[in-house]
């Protein structure tokens, strides 16, 4: 049974409040961890709203002020789940009163402000990780295994796509609670930050460092009128961006993000071609991971079909689910990221991606940004 507690205050109560929310009242039915997480306190400016999320989930009680939340005795770890402009300013003040902090993707809206985030929990010397959850997909975990053991040899490109394509209306407005995403103020950036920030991050996790990159990006509709504010006013967001970029490997990387394809919800897929095998994973079809061996028979040599199932270690995570051949899903991502991070906290190891890591996604995002307004190569960092 745990012996230790670890009470979570959570700012923000919507997609990813509830999905971290899950994630923390399940991974006790799966994983024996020395670390219990108690969901303490939920914090949102909408006392209504925000008492019905608590309900819904468990929380204990309500803060509608942030700066309330992190002050209480009883919280160890802060939840961010709030719109990309609030993240430096809440994690800097958890950090100072000693709060460990897990933070919502991106880090934050820029590196100058993501360099200031790690300074904070580094000097406050407090537990922090970014909820860059397709690390967590077993298929992938075992994709970065099977990297990490040689078996692709020198790896030669890396390609990967995030699609979607719920802004095409025109009509949409930008702002508010559901539509911040669209609004430049409050998300920093637009697909780069959102969608690509995955790929990215996902990319270094299994490739290694981005040296450089040459950008574009496209705004397809360039007035929408502002929830807040009742006007009509420019977008500022990235609507679609495409990329190249020299990994420090010396890999080659093609990256393409937009929400105006037609089609699809949320398209994410990779491939990794090396020497001696390639890779590709689907966020469709995400419990399956797709492999080509060379070194096959050549009669019998061609992609197959790994059903990531297995127990016994094989495949990583799944001993804490069910028998083998049953898949999981989407939300057991998350459920693995508490768990690791709980895990860390119990040998004192990070838990990764921390700031500190994320901070390297959030520089190529900066870079993908300057290269597509500047029109040319631009270094990382």
């Amino acid at each position: 049974m745990p012996s230790k507690s670890l009470n979570i205050g959570m700012i923000g109560y919507g997609f990813m409040g509830r999905a971290h929310s899950n994630a923390y009242n399940r991974v006790h039915n799966f994983f024996d961890l020395e670390y219990q997480p108690v969901l303490k306190a939920a914090c949102a400016r909408s006392e209504t709203e925000v008492q019905a999320f608590a309900d819904q989930w468990g929380y204990d009680s309500i803060e509608t002020d942030w700066r309330r939340l992190i002050e209480r005795d009883d919280i160890d770890a802060i939840d961010i789940c709030v719109p990309n402009n609030l993240h430096r300013e809440i994690a800097i003040a958890a950090a100072e009163q000693g709060k460990m902090i897990l933070c919502e993707k991106p880090l934050a809206m820029n590196s100058e402000e993501g360099e200031e985030m790690c300074q904070a929990v580094e000097k406050a010397g407090v537990a922090n990780t970014v909820w860059y959850n397709y690390r967590r997909v077993p298929a992938v975990t075992l994709a970065k295994r099977l990297i990490e053991e040689g078996r692709l040899g020198k790896i030669f490109h890396y390609r990967a796509n995030f699609l979607q394509d719920w802004t095409i209306a025109e009509d949409l407005p930008q702002g508010g609670a559901a539509l911040w995403r669209l609004d430049v103020a409050a998300a920093g950036s637009g697909v780069t930050g959102d969608l690509l920030a995955h790929c990215i991050d996902t990319a270094v996790w299994l490739n290694g460092s981005v040296k450089d990159v040459n950008a574009m990006t496209e705004t397809f509709v360039k007035q929408r009128q502002h929830t807040l504010t009742g006007k009509v006013e420019p977008v500022g967001i990235d609507d679609a961006c495409a990329f190249l970029c020299h990994f420090d490997n010396g890999s080659l990387g093609l990256f393409e993000s937009t929400r105006y394809a037609r089609g699809h919800k949320a398209l994410y897929t990779w491939e990794i071609n090396g020497e001696n095998a390639s890779i590709k994973w689907d966020l469709h079809d995400l419990h399956r991971l797709e492999w080509f061996d060379h070194g096959d028979e050549g009669k019998l040599r061609g992609w197959r079909s790994i059903h990531v199932t297995d127990h016994g270690g094989d495949h990583p995570y799944m001993d804490h689910w069910w028998v083998p051949g049953l898949q999981i899903g989407y939300e057991h991502s998350f459920v693995h990221q508490v768990a690791d991070f709980l895990q860390s906290l119990a040998t004192g190891q990070p838990c990764s991606p921390t700031f500190r890591d994320a901070l390297e996604t959030q520089k190529v995002c900066d870079a993908v940004l300057n290269s597509a307004k500047n029109g040319s190569w631009q270094a990382v960092g």
